[in-house]
């Protein structure tokens, strides 16, 4: 394998101003994608990792975009086509977590996690995919969560949107894995990241899995990235549980 087996390629990676989606977009760029940083509101963090990019050697631009807002989503990607004239990864990371109980959920606060974790996605993959099917080549890599398999007090409404969005996943990668796209969820567990406080507390469960620590932003990207590498070509249609164990645990 070459030094930079993704020169040539796009990649857009939404929520890269900060944790997994900076890493990700480093790696990426790293092994020669030119990178797409989206952010919504920390334009100094998504320029700074653009930055970063351009400072090691590689090519990147940002675009701020509210991707809850289907035009916006689309014109993420509109611009990753003007900028580079061609789109082959499309890494779906930017989420948000909110935490009720059932009962205590209100209505709108429902819809919002929807909107963003899972018709988002679809927007933009809907946005990506003629794209890649012009390239005869696409890469999609989703971000999930385990808790959202084991079940988790308090974020009923995240896990249901990244269960809607495994399926969604899934679907992609039958409908397009003829023409040569790959479509795939990364699963991660308890990740040392900085969390806004809308997040809610961590969660407590997994407190013994195998892997008694927390996962690293290094430990995700990492696998985003093998999946963006051509010895990643034959993996589609998988959720790829990066937790430490806790699923297999059923912690």
């Amino acid at each position: 394998m070459t030094d930079q087996p993704l020169a040539g390629q796009v990649a857009v990676v939404t929520g890269a101003a900060k944790n997994i989606g900076r890493e990700t977009a480093m790696m990426l760029a790293a092994d020669g994608a030119s990178v797409v940083t989206n952010g919504k509101t920390d334009e100094a963090a998504a320029k700074a990792a653009v930055a970063e990019i351009e400072a090691a050697g590689g090519r990147a631009i940002h675009h701020m975009a509210d991707i809850a807002d289907p035009d916006q989503a689309e014109g993420l990607i509109a611009a990753a086509v003007d900028a580079f004239g061609r789109l082959d990864i499309l890494v779906l990371n930017a989420g948000i977590r909110r935490q009720h109980s059932i009962i205590e959920i209100p209505l709108e606060e429902w819809r919002e996690v929807m909107t963003m974790d899972l018709e988002s996605p679809f927007v933009l993959a809907k946005a990506a995919i003629p794209h890649m099917l012009e390239n005869g080549h696409g890469r999609i890599v989703t971000l999930g969560g385990t808790s959202a398999h084991t079940g988790n007090v308090g974020r009923a409404h995240v896990g249901a949107a990244k269960m809607g969005l495994l399926s969604l996943t899934r679907s992609i990668a039958m409908e397009f894995g003829p023409q040569g796209i790959t479509a795939n969820m990364v699963a991660p567990g308890h990740i040392d990241t900085v969390r806004g406080d809308a997040a809610g507390e961590r969660s407590s469960s997994g407190a013994g899995r195998p892997i008694g620590r927390m996962g690293t932003t290094v430990e995700i990207a990492a696998m985003i990235r093998h999946l963006c590498r051509p010895e990643g070509a034959y993996i589609t249609g998988q959720c790829l549980h990066v937790d430490g164990g806790i699923y297999l645990g059923g912690a």
